[in-house]
């Protein structure tokens, strides 16, 4: 398989540990965690993994400006940003909301990394594509070249991120001599979900891939992942029948919507912190967790389950801890 060109960015190989604790919860199911939010500290997380195939390209094609987007908390705009400072690009954020009176978690990284922010009001998001492209004619103009990173970097460019990540997953399993009912992510712009789908195909891992959605819904992702993998696909030219690949994502655990997480993810949250000494977050990987642990109860109670008849199961820590500090009130402390 040729390989795009990449940077290396991110500490890898990430940690694939068990959670001996936590799983004496169930009756004869081991969950293992693939450490991905000790990518690096600043820009932990599954977004590096994408960065460095994201940022790879943009230096190829001669940028020397990152234009990218997300919510006002994104981890994918952090990291963007802190990139952009190491490798001394100029980044600039479009994020999505008003401008909050102070500025925490991952916002506070954002500017402290010297990113320009133009704050993008929600009802006017859908045109988010359209300012991108003024914003690129705006530094053409004053002679730079701006490369326009999408939400998440998850594109048929950023896809490679968690095919990489896929076959670095593959060599941790042999290396624990374990075989996975399940491995289960969060998605939020498909691309994590996208590359593992691909990744699980090309490297021949058994385990099927559940993604719970912490944004739109099953059918959303349907359509986003099967479309990111076909131009992933005719783009590198593949040898690949992405139209074939079961795309698996389990819906009821989003609450109120994205970024807002319904009390029982954060009483997961503290618990496992508690037992663990690992840290989640409400936007992403709280609530995947949070799923993972539901639909496993159901499981043992004979109930239907998305993940049934579960003996290990590897979930995809994708970071997001700064994601924490904005919503502590919901821990009450």
């Amino acid at each position: 398989m040729h390989w795009p060109p990449r940077l290396q960015l991110a500490n890898l190989p990430t940690p694939l540990q068990r959670l001996d604790r936590f799983s004496r919860r169930f009756d004869g199911v081991d969950i293992w965690v693939k450490h991905d939010e000790l990518t690096g500290l600043e820009v932990s997380g599954n977004k590096i993994r994408k960065l460095e195939f994201t940022i790879a390209q943009a230096l190829e094609e001669g940028c020397d400006t990152l234009i990218t987007c997300g919510g006002v908390q994104s981890n994918h705009c952090r990291a963007t940003a802190i990139l952009g400072a190491r490798l001394g690009l100029k980044v600039h954020l479009l994020l999505r909301g008003e401008s909050p009176d102070v500025s925490d978690g991952n916002l506070l990284l954002d500017r402290l990394a010297g990113a320009e922010v133009t704050y993008v009001p929600v009802k006017e998001w859908s045109s988010h594509p359209q300012l991108a492209e003024q914003l690129q004619e705006y530094y053409r103009a004053a002679g730079s070249r701006a490369f326009f990173i999408p939400v998440g970097a998850s594109d048929a460019i950023g896809l490679w991120g968690y095919v990489a990540a896929s076959q670095e997953l593959q060599r941790d399993l042999q290396q624990h001599n374990l075989d996975p009912d399940y491995i289960v992510v969060a998605t939020g712009s498909g691309g994590t979900q996208a590359g593992l789908i691909a990744g699980r195909a090309l490297f021949g891992i058994d385990a099927e891939i559940k993604a719970f959605n912490v944004s739109d819904d099953a059918a959303y992702f349907q359509h986003k992942v099967s479309a990111d993998l076909a131009l992933w696909r005719d783009r590198y030219q593949v040898d690949l029948d992405t139209a074939e690949l079961p795309i698996h994502t389990v819906e009821g655990y989003l609450g109120p919507g994205y970024g807002q997480a319904d009390a029982d993810v954060f009483v997961t949250i503290a618990e496992l912190a508690r037992l663990e000494g690992l840290f989640l977050d409400p936007v992403y990987t709280g609530k995947a967790f949070h799923g993972m642990v539901s639909e496993l109860l159901k499981a043992e109670q004979g109930l239907n389950s998305a993940l049934p008849a579960a003996r290990s199961v590897v979930f995809i820590h994708t970071g997001g801890l700064f994601g924490l500090f904005p919503q502590k009130q919901g821990f009450g402390f």
